[in-house]
């Protein structure tokens, strides 16, 4: 099933061009899953009514999670031709222990809700980082029923379902978080709309294990990124095992499962207003968000 959130309420795809809006008292999927988080209330939901997708206002599929954890490094093309380049060039003793720690263990960082955007909403270049603001396709799991210290063979199920997003970066100021003890990778990662979320929920029983879904990312139509989720280096299930030994898990959390190879940072091609960022995941969707001065 395909949820979507938009300005008038929750609404289910009928096909892939008209929407049904669901008589159902929330304003979000969020808000759905935190009283629902198993989605069983979609089945008896009447229908208020119907609207053209193309007609709808969609905004994104969670508004405002209690958490968005973000997964670092996730997969081999990024993390073996990329991050291990960086590596060696800050410290050329351990670049290749902290590559296989990194394969080994997952690492994650998290940002606010507050850097949420839709998925057709402006990217907005912060005027306190404007140059080096970078983009990232993900897959992004959202959490139904929470839990804690979740085993692998367990996680799956405790996933609503799956969006696309894009982890956008202000690399200047996450040079500075890599270098000092002063900055964070939240001041990078959770810049207000550094998070385009959408453009709908599709529920986990649209998808199978292991997860191998085409990604992409056009920049004013150039390819930048092409990947499948099969080249993560931990899968969605060992991400959200790990994630929960720390955090206790709610209904409606996102975590964003990391980006292949192919971002600005290694092409010194770095979002500029005007650009248009588009990406796509194989069975969620698309999002298009332009970029804009703040």
């Amino acid at each position: 099933m395909r949820l979507y959130t938009t300005s008038q309420g929750i609404a289910k795809a009928i096909d892939d061009e008209t929407l049904a809006l669901l008589d159902l008292p929330y304003a979000d999927i969020g808000a759905l899953l935190t009283e629902d988080p198993e989605l069983k209330s979609l089945a008896s939901a009447g229908v208020i009514g119907t609207l053209p997708l193309s007609d709808a206002q969609v905004l994104a599929p969670i508004l405002r999670p209690s958490k968005i954890i973000c997964m670092s490094a996730n997969y081999h093309s990024h993390l073996d031709d990329e991050v291990a380049g960086v590596l060696k060039m800050l410290n050329p003793d351990s670049g290749d222990e902290e590559i296989q720690t990194l394969k080994e263990t997952p690492t994650f960082f998290g940002v606010p809700s507050s850097a949420i955007c839709g998925p057709t909403d402006p990217i907005r270049l912060p005027a306190i980082a404007p140059n080096q603001v970078d983009y990232e396709v993900e897959v992004a799991v959202v959490i139904g029923k929470g839990g804690k210290d979740l085993p692998i063979d367990q996680a799956w199920k405790h996933i609503a379902g799956l969006t696309l997003s894009n982890d956008v970066s202000a690399r200047d100021l996450q040079g500075r978080a890599m270098r000092t003890h002063f900055f964070e990778l939240g001041h990078a990662k959770g810049l207000d709309t550094f998070k385009p979320l959408g453009p709908c929920l599709v529920t986990r029983d649209e998808f199978s294990l292991p997860l191998d879904l085409a990604i992409e990312t056009k920049v004013n139509g150039e390819v930048r990124q092409s990947a499948r989720t099969s080249g993560m280096v931990h899968s969605v299930e060992s991400s959200i095992s790990q994630v929960s030994r720390y955090f206790t898990l709610f209904p409606g959390d996102v975590i964003l499962t990391g980006s292949p190879s192919g971002v600005g940072f290694f092409q010194d091609k770095y979002l500029k207003s005007g650009d248009v960022v588009e990406m796509s995941a194989e069975g969620i969707g698309k999002i298009r968000n332009e970029v804009v001065h703040e």
